[in-house]
């Protein structure tokens, strides 16, 4: 049981656009953390000056100092933005002079307070303590700046990596339509030519019979949504479907034997997974032969697991006797649907699936497949 070469995949999905994550640095969370670190550091400067042995106007000087601090560090975060696309090291050389000059106008800021007799007692008493000042900002401003690069480096890794799981789960919906959407080309093909001959007959009834069979089974296989999963039985009635239409074709050489455990008819598998497995049989062990064959459908539970077969008394695949190679390295003809099968398992279920094919000692293929036993709804793969 081997698979005819699939149709040619179809269109790839629309994308769907990746809303970024909004900047930190241009929203309101930007301002609150701006706004509160300032005033963060005001309130501890004033208490520490208290304790300290500063007077309580001492207010004014420190407002003034983080006002200039506030209103200089937002001329910063511009020039960090613009600096956003060089390395970290070159944007630390660049940030020298603009920190010092923010620290020395906040010193400035604490000069002219002071000049203004707001508060003659607040002054230092000597001019180097004007410069130690300075220099105790750097350790506010350079805190201001580190900050400001972790979270917008955060911003982009972030933003990165759901950029990066997006693609990937684009990638992952976008494999798994092209795996369901590889109908085999040979079944539309030999349904046409059978109704064709059927109409050259006369044997309208038949031919009609045929049409509305093709009808119904297209209609499920299109208008179904290829990321659903469904139900086995549901799985059944869209393969009752398509043997109807082959039924059509042999009459009595096909046959077919379906045994279900009754725990499993609730079972969800990806939809349309049998159809190809089917399809295979029909080609290589009823089609082949004048006296056509059986094919089995069988499914169980053993435990948290689904066990799936679909089994042919045909002539099997004589390769797999002699050692022969797993089916995405046989020729192109004996490989497409076996390969498109198991990598819709793998995609969906990863480590947790199982997809075996062996000759059967009795004679004939088999395929089996081992799931994870789901219930209940239909999630999406």
């Amino acid at each position: 049981m081997t698979p005819d070469p699939a149709s040619p995949p179809p269109p790839a999905p629309s994308q769907p656009t990746i809303e970024p994550s909004p900047a930190w640095s241009g929203n309101a969370l930007f301002w609150w953390l701006h706004a509160g670190g300032w005033g963060g550091v005001f309130l501890v400067n004033y208490f520490s000056a208290l304790a300290n042995g500063k007077p309580a106007e001492y207010w004014t000087v420190l407002l003034a100092v983080a006002t200039t601090g506030f209103l200089g560090t937002l001329g910063l975060r511009y020039l960090l933005r613009a600096c956003a696309d060089r390395s970290p090291v070159r944007v630390a050389m660049l940030m020298i002079v603009p920190v010092l000059v923010i620290a020395a106008a906040m010193a400035l800021a604490y000069k002219l307070v002071t000049d203004l007799d707001w508060c003659r007692q607040c002054l230092p008493f000597t001019r180097f303590g004007y410069f130690t000042y300075t220099i105790s900002q750097l350790y506010v401003l350079v805190g201001w700046t580190s900050l400001y690069l972790v979270m917008t480096t955060w911003r982009k890794l972030r933003m990165q990596t759901e950029a990066a799981l997006a693609a990937t789960a684009m990638a992952h919906q976008a494999q798994l339509k092209m795996l369901r959407y590889q109908l085999n080309p040979h079944f539309l093909f030999n349904t046409l030519n059978a109704i064709s001959t059927l109409v050259l007959d006369r044997d309208n009834a038949t031919a009609n019979r045929m049409v509305q069979g093709l009808s119904a089974f297209l209609r499920h296989s299109l208008d179904n949504d290829p990321m659903q999963r469904v139900t086995l039985k549901q799985e059944l009635d869209a393969i009752g479907l398509y043997l109807d239409i082959e039924k059509t074709r042999f009459a009595d050489r096909l046959r077919v034997e379906v045994e279900i455990e009754p725990a499993c008819w609730s079972a969800l598998l990806p939809s349309l997974l049998l159809q190809p497995l089917v399809e295979n049989a029909i080609k290589y062990a009823v089609a082949r032969r004048v006296e056509g064959g059986t094919i089995g459908l069988r499914a169980a539970r053993e435990g948290e697991r689904l066990l799936l077969s679909v089994l042919d008394d045909g002539p099997g695949w004589p390769a797999l006797d002699h050692g022969g190679a797993p089916p995405d390295t046989a020729p192109r003809g004996n490989r497409v649907g076996l390969a498109n099968t198991r990598d819709r398992l793998r995609v969906l279920y990863g480590e947790r699936q199982r997809f075996d094919i062996r000759n059967r000692e009795e004679g004939g293929f088999i395929v089996t497949m081992t799931l994870p036993f789901e219930a209940g709804g239909a999630p999406r793969e």
